[in-house]
């Protein structure tokens, strides 16, 4: 990791709990829902695209997502998603990236947004001071409206993967 360094007891933290959520660290039970978040078309489509089952059965680890600042987003005790916080942070600054994916059968029901807030407030308390930083493709319209919702405001635009990214920060 290069930007800001968790204290080696910071993680994994206790599971977080929201009003419908509950964000933990992953577990080996999660790994089917790994490869189905990855290998989905839809989930794919603002993210380069969806990745081969067969690659990522085949490279998946038995417990997947084992790292430092990312959560498993379970719902009714199923895994619907992932939140991240330490994800591409810049060398040298107090800045962390918040990153968000999920199953396309929870789209729509403002669990990305319950559980981003949820892991901005986690950081928040795990390392004080830190912005973060939220990239999607402006072409994202929901996760364009997700940032705005949070507090994130417009630092840039910029071309990569062959359409305009957007990137914006939230103040600690």
């Amino acid at each position: 990791m290069n930007g800001p360094a968790l204290a080696p007891d910071a993680w994994p933290p206790a599971p977080i709990r929201t009003e419908r959520l509950v964000l933990r660290a992953s577990e080996g039970r999660d790994r089917a829902a790994f490869v189905e978040l990855f290998a989905s078309p839809e989930v794919g489509t603002y993210i380069g695209g969806a990745q081969p089952r067969e690659e990522l059965e085949r490279a998946m680890p038995e417990v997947p997502g084992q790292r430092p600042g990312v959560f498993v987003v379970e719902c009714g005790g199923v895994m619907i998603g992932t939140v991240t916080t330490l994800d591409r942070p810049d060398p040298g600054q107090a800045e962390a990236e918040l990153g968000y994916l999920f199953l396309p059968e929870a789209w729509g029901h403002g669990y990305a947004a319950e559980a981003s807030a949820a892991a901005l407030d986690w950081l928040a308390r795990a390392l004080p001071g830190t912005s973060a930083l939220l990239r999607t493709r402006s072409a994202n319209e929901p996760s364009m409206r997700l940032a705005a919702k949070l507090g994130f405001t417009e630092v840039k635009r910029y071309e990569e993967y062959g359409a305009e990214q957007w990137l914006g920060v939230r103040a600690p």
